[in-house]
């Protein structure tokens, strides 16, 4: 049987397809607005996968333009009340469905207060774009399965191309192109070797840095959701500083090495997990040799994370249905969570 999980994540590339084909114009408008009117500062709001998704918006902001992105704790407007200052602000929310009210709220707020405002979200007409001056919609179609896949991709790619048209990247906008069907070919990449550790794993450590960090932190949601491990994302740079008195004999560790500044010292680490008795999973580009799982790379390193959790999906997806689990019905969650 194929799940809607299984199908929706390897819908991800003609959906990113249609999404480039709809929103090329925005996206130049948008970046010329942002060039000529650069916001002091960002902020972005957003939940669970659409937080992760954010989470890689903000380092290629960070690291391409060089402007401060802080994730908006949505709480301070919502229910602190606080007086944040949103004159000069970039706000970008990140949403599939844009129904819920803490997203909503805080757009509405800061767009009264004078930011810029960005909905990247799936239902164009939904009350977060309604709330938002700029909507930039994901295109990834109706996503019935509540694990977000191809949704999530789309928000990367949103991502990505906005920062690209932002910073008039003409590399970036080339490699873009190329995504569709870099993405396709990402989602047939065999990952059974992490049958035999993941089957009856109770949990696991998944480990990225810099852009990859974002993807780590999906993968190890995606483990929560569909499979019941209990999984905690971290950045290698921050595994001795406390969570390495975790790791002991069999410890399950995936640690996504794409390409980078950071590369050199995920591997190190992979090694370092593996003398201490971890069982590692390494994803890494086919010129690392001591790899577990390859990792297709797209034309710029930076887009490199999109098809490493493109190649995740269809993985975890196979583990839960091994470990007796409905990937698309998740126990005790919906598709739609509205939180205040």
């Amino acid at each position: 049987m194929t799940s809607l999980m299984l199908k929706e994540a390897r819908a991800a590339a003609q959906a990113v397809a249609a999404q480039f084909t709809q929103n090329t114009a925005i996206y130049a408008e948008l970046g010329a607005k942002l060039r000529a009117q650069p916001p002091r500062s960002v902020v972005t709001i957003a939940r669970g996968s659409s937080d992760h998704a954010s989470a890689y918006f903000a380092y290629l902001v960070m690291a391409q333009l060089g402007k401060l992105v802080t994730s908006l704790p949505m709480s301070l407007i919502t229910l602190y009340r606080s007086p944040i200052e949103a004159a000069e602000v970039l706000a970008v929310a990140v949403s599939q469905s844009g129904q819920s009210p803490d997203l909503i709220g805080p757009m509405r707020y800061l767009r009264d207060g004078g930011a810029t405002t960005v909905a990247m979200v799936n239902d164009p007409v939904s009350p977060l774009a309604e709330a938002s001056e700029w909507v930039l919609p994901l295109v990834a179609g109706p996503e019935k399965s509540v694990a977000a896949t191809k949704s999530f991709i789309a928000s990367l790619t949103a991502s990505a191309a906005l920062v690209a048209h932002w910073a008039n990247d003409q590399p970036m906008l080339a490699a873009l192109v190329k995504l569709p069907e870099q993405l396709a070919l990402a989602s047939v990449q065999d990952w059974s070797a992490a049958f035999s550790i993941l089957g009856n794993a109770d949990r696991i450590m998944v480990l990225g840095r810099g852009w990859s960090h974002s993807i780590a932190m999906e993968a190890a949601l995606k483990f929560k959701e569909t499979c019941a491990i209990q999984a905690e994302a971290f950045s290698s740079a921050e595994v001795e500083h406390g969570p390495m008195a975790l790791v002991e004999e069999g410890y399950p560790i995936l640690i996504f090495a794409t390409r980078g500044p950071a590369q050199e010292g995920l591997i190190a680490t992979a090694r370092e997990m593996r003398a201490r008795g971890a069982r590692v999973l390494l994803a890494a580009p086919p010129d690392v040799a001591e790899r577990d799982l390859t990792l297709f790379i797209a034309d710029l390193p930076a887009l490199d994370p999109i098809l490493a959790i493109q190649s995740f999906y269809p993985m975890v997806e196979a583990v839960a249905r091994l470990r007796g689990f409905d990937p698309d019905v998740p126990r005790h969650l919906s598709k739609v969570t509205k939180t205040h």
